[in-house]
């Protein structure tokens, strides 16, 4: 079975999969989560409108298939009837250790490494400089190294949640 990397891997997360994805973006992976996206109807998408003015997230299935398709990812569903349609990959467990277990059978690298992606929005990741200002919550940049996300202005550095992260992916 080939071996899939967070480098040649785009996923479309389904609407019950959030967890999962910030599991992904932990591993690199860019993993987009069906619920922080923009709903849009199928006429809107054919009309050209930037977005709708609901901001609840994609969950209809067929705006799922059109994402996915529009922006060449992988769909992973709990949904198989979905996961037909979309020639997704359908993962069958509901805990999130479970699911990354499916993953990694499927041939999914999960392992962390630097971060890279935003576990949260799952924007790019760019790293600070030893010197540079961190808000109250995040250690300073001298005692750890610090990213921040360009996007939703959170700030992440390998603390006690990392470990924790590495020894759950380490038990698969």
């Amino acid at each position: 079975m080939p071996t899939r990397t967070p480098a040649e891997s785009a996923l479309l997360l389904d609407a019950m999969l959030g967890k999962l994805a910030t599991y992904l973006r932990m591993c690199g992976y860019d993993a987009a989560y069906a619920l922080d996206r923009e709903a849009r109807s199928a006429s809107e998408r054919t009309s050209g409108d930037e977005r709708c003015d609901d901001p609840g997230g994609v969950e209809d299935d067929d705006d799922l298939l059109a994402l996915a398709e529009s922006e060449g990812r992988l769909l992973v569903t709990r949904d198989a009837e979905l996961a037909e349609r979309a020639d997704g990959l359908l993962l069958t467990t509901k805990p999130v250790t479970d699911q990354l277990r499916e993953l990694a059978d499927a041939g999914f690298e999960l392992e962390l490494s630097e971060p890279t992606r935003c576990a949260e929005c799952n924007a790019e990741l760019v790293a600070l400089a030893a010197d540079a200002e961190t808000p109250e919550y995040a250690p300073d940049t001298d005692e750890f190294r610090v990213w921040r996300c360009p996007e939703c202005d959170q700030h992440f550095w390998k603390g006690s949640h990392w470990a924790s992260v590495e020894e759950t992916l380490s038990d698969l």
